[in-house]
Order: C-alpha cells, then structure tokens, then sequence
C-alpha cells in the first residue's frame, strides 16, 4: 500500500496561523517582531526565496525588510551590514541569505552575526547551545521537520533513525534534534559503506544528501517513515518520465518550465515501502518558512526577556 503522505503544506499553514497569533499578542503589548533579511547577488533560486520569506513574514504581522547587494559586494561592506543590523535595537532577526558569492566567506558572515539575532541558528555559539539543549534558534529545516512529526502525534522516543547528509545546515543538527527526541541514531552519508543496508535499519529516515531520486526503496524498510529533504530540479524529459509514469500535469509542468522538481527519494519505489513520506514539491519546503516565522518571534521574546 502507498504511503500516506506527510502534508507539509498543511501543517505549515497551522504554523502560520500560530505564528500571526504570537505576533499579535507581541503587538498588543507594544512589542513588533521584525527580521532583516540579506541578499547578496542575484541567484535566481536565492531571489525567490527571499521574496518567501519576506512575504510570509508580512503575512504574520512581523517587520520586514530586504538589504539587496550586487555580486561584486566586498567582504568587508558585508560585515559592516551585519554590525550596523547587530546594533539596530529595530531589529530582532537576521537572515543571510545562501551562497554567498565566491569572494565572500560565508563562516565569516555568518560569526559575524549577533547570536540573540540568529535565526537560522547558524553561529558557532548558537549550535553548542543546541548540541547542549539550552535554549538557541535551531536551524529552520531541521526544526521545522520536529515541529511535523510532533504535530503528526509521531512518537520518536526509542525509534531508530538515520539521516542521510552531515551537512551543518541539516544533516547535522537533525541529528542532534532526533538524538534530543531520544531518538537511536546514525549519520550516513556517501562515504558510508552498504549505504542501503544502513539506511533499511531506520525506522525514520531523513534523507538529506542532495541528489536526486538517490535513495530507492532498496534504501528503506518496510513500514519506515521517510522525510524527504531534497530540492533538485531534472531538465531531461527521459527522466520525468522515469521517475513520474504516468504523470500528465507534471509532464505539463516540465513543458512550460523546462524543468521540474525532484527530492532526494524516488517517488515511485519508496511510498511503496514507505508508511509515511514527504512530498517534492509540498513536504519539507514550506515547514521552513513557517519555522523562521517562529523563529524570529523567539528572538524577539527572549531580546525583552519574556520568552
């Protein structure tokens, strides 16, 4: 039998909502939750996700505004946009964008920012104060993934999981939220060896690796739950039609845009194993948003000491 799909789309929506009311409690006490997001270059993926973030952040009542750079930006002008939004009392979150252009090193930027305004949870000292369990931002994808499966009723105590990727964006701090979930788990990755066999002990398996239709239902066992992390777009129509027999609208789809959207699971062999399963496009995307909407209210609770 198919496996049930996970509704991220639904359960971001849910987020949302939570989101809007916080911020409207915040403003009934004088208080408005604002993020500054940082765009350096013009990285038509990046763009667009921005533009989200920004447009979601207005929907729920938070401050928004967007510092838009050219790609020959110095790493030196950066960093004095970083120190400027540091000491900007307006200011409760800070969002740098990803990649960064080649002359930019992005640890710099990124331990540049102040901790109390990271929302993406990415400084140094944010992520072993979530190694530890104190309370810190966590990464908006892998916390947003946590924030479904509670709302799903998941229970993670005592499961086994693996998750494929040791990325510091997700891989890693998944991990860590699953080990916190008192999860048993293990980190494969392409240098793993029998990765399929490795992955077929999980019975939750976050599949993070950034390649497309990777993992196979060889990879999963039966019954397990599957989060599909993967964004990654295929332009040969031989593949659309491999990986989505069948499919009219996504064929459609790939006609008009030359491309269409795949995650790092094959959506044809693994909801066959699978009990439960992310979809590409509508899974994990829009938890992320929802979650930096979160996020950014946190911060600027505990900016006023009243989270």
């Amino acid at each position: 039998m198919p496996a049930h799909l996970l509704d991220g789309k639904r359960i971001a929506a849910e987020m949302r909502r939570q989101a809007a009311a916080e911020t409207a409690r915040l403003a009934a006490s004088g208080v408005v939750a604002s993020l500054a997001a940082v765009l350096v270059g013009e990285d038509p993926a990046s763009r667009v996700y921005v533009t989200s973030k920004t447009a979601a952040a207005r929907e729920a009542g938070i401050a928004e505004r967007t510092l838009r750079f050219g790609e020959d930006l110095s790493e030196d002008a950066l960093l004095r946009t970083i120190e400027e939004l540091n000491r900007d009392e307006g200011v409760d979150a800070i969002l740098v964008q990803l990649p960064l252009p080649r002359q930019i090193r992005a640890r710099r930027v990124l331990e540049a920012v102040d901790p109390a305004k990271d929302v993406d949870g990415f400084h140094p000292l944010n992520v072993g104060r979530l190694v530890q369990g104190i309370a810190a931002p966590a990464p908006c994808t892998p916390a947003g993934i946590m924030d479904m499966l509670r709302r799903e009723g998941i229970a993670l105590q005592g499961l086994r999981a693996v998750v494929l990727g040791r990325s510091d964006i997700v891989g890693k701090p998944m991990a860590t939220l699953l080990l916190q979930a008192h999860c048993t788990v293990t980190v494969a990755h392409s240098k793993t060896r029998d990765l399929p066999a490795v992955c077929r002990e999980a019975d939750l398996l976050v599949a993070a690796i950034g390649r497309p239709a990777f993992v196979t239902g060889d990879f999963v066992k039966e019954g397990a739950i599957v989060v599909d992390v993967g964004i990654n777009r295929v332009g040969r129509l031989e593949d659309v039609e491999r990986l989505f027999p069948g499919d009219a609208a996504r064929r459609a789809a790939f006609e008009r845009n030359g491309s269409t959207l795949v995650g790092d699971c094959d959506p044809v062999t693994v909801p066959l194993r699978a009990s439960r399963f992310t979809p590409v496009p509508g899974g994990v995307g829009p938890l992320t948003i929802a979650r930096l909407l979160l996020n950014t209210i946190e911060l600027a609770e505990r900016r006023r000491g009243t989270a």
